[in-house]
């Protein structure tokens, strides 16, 4: 049986420095054809050097299929993903990415707040730009950040149609999230981005809300303390028939590399979606911030997962 394409041959085409700091580059197949398509607020893996993987948001119009178009912050205290993006990176790099996915369901008629932090304007580009595409004027932007924002030209026709409400929190006090939300009324959906201050009063200004009202995008994953006494428990692979007792001093993702899986790990924190795996037999104890419920009952994000019986099958 064929294996499912899970990268995509990219080069980079474009690489500029807006703000310091700040690269944005575009990517597009070698051969210019088009680039597998993407929904609003979608993001990608990007396969860089020696195995690492990191994720980022798409910030060009999902009509745009002959580009991605990302924009990295240099984190000097970082995992080494975006150092690496800012250093080695050039115009001819070529570069491995896996298929879009994710993505933010905007609705149709009532108001899209989208409530962002410094960087965390990224994920929302892509969708406030097929908003305008399609000729809708019911989304509204606020954005905090420490002094001037990053990247404004991204969002330059929303500014232009006065759309996007600017915080200077070196200046001034956070906004208040519930009172930004209360303008909208009953019907509104919001979508937050930010440091994990703004996305805890995001939650707290949201509880009441019903689930598909409301939607959070993490760059930071959430403490994951390992359970240092959990029980060991057999891993089988069942395509390959490679097995291997985890133990929780390796963990689930130290096995899988022992074995030589074929999985991308990218936040290592059950935020960004890469680890995504089938299971078949479990069942798997999950720790991520990514899968539904219903999801939950037969994919597992293996980077911050255990297992509640003595047996866990992953479909790979």
């Amino acid at each position: 049986m064929a294996k499912p394409i899970k990268t995509v041959q990219t080069v980079v085409t474009a690489v500029d420095e807006p703000e310091k700091g700040v690269k944005r580059l575009v990517l597009a197949d070698p051969e210019n054809w088009e680039l597998p398509p993407f929904r609003p607020g979608a993001h990608i893996d990007l396969h860089l050097a020696k195995g690492l993987v990191r994720t980022y948001s798409l910030c060009n119009e999902p009509a745009d299929n002959r580009r991605y178009e990302i924009a990295v912050k240099c984190e000097a205290d970082g995992r080494g993903g975006s150092r690496f993006v800012h250093e080695e990176l050039r115009v001819g790099t070529p570069l491995g990415v896996s298929l879009p996915r994710g993505g933010l369901k905007t609705h149709d008629q009532a108001m899209n707040v989208f409530i962002a932090g410094g960087i965390g304007v990224t994920p929302f580009v892509s969708a406030i730009r097929d908003l305008r595409e399609k000729g809708r004027t019911n989304y509204v932007l606020h954005w905090a950040s420490s002094g001037h924002p990053v990247l404004p030209g991204m969002v330059a026709d929303a500014f232009a149609d006065g759309r996007v409400h600017l915080y200077n929190t070196a200046i001034e006090p956070r906004p208040s999230l519930a009172a930004i939300l209360k303008q909208y009324g009953d019907e509104a959906v919001a979508f937050c981005c930010g440091p994990t201050s703004m996305l805890d009063a995001f939650d707290a200004a949201t509880a009441s809300w019903l689930a598909e009202r409301k939607h959070v995008e993490r760059f930071t994953p959430p403490a994951f303390a390992r359970d240092d006494n959990a029980a060991p428990y057999t891993l089988v692979l069942a395509q390959s028939k490679k097995e291997i007792v985890v133990r929780p001093e390796i963990g689930l993702v130290g096995a899988l590399e022992e074995l030589e899986a074929d999985v991308s790990v990218s936040c290592a924190g059950g935020i960004c979606g890469s680890c995504r795996t089938r299971w078949l037999e479990g069942p798997p104890i999950h720790n991520d911030s990514v899968l539904s419920p219903m999801q939950r009952q037969h994919e597992v994000m293996v980077c911050v997962a255990g297992c509640a019986g003595p047996r866990l099958v992953l479909d790979i």
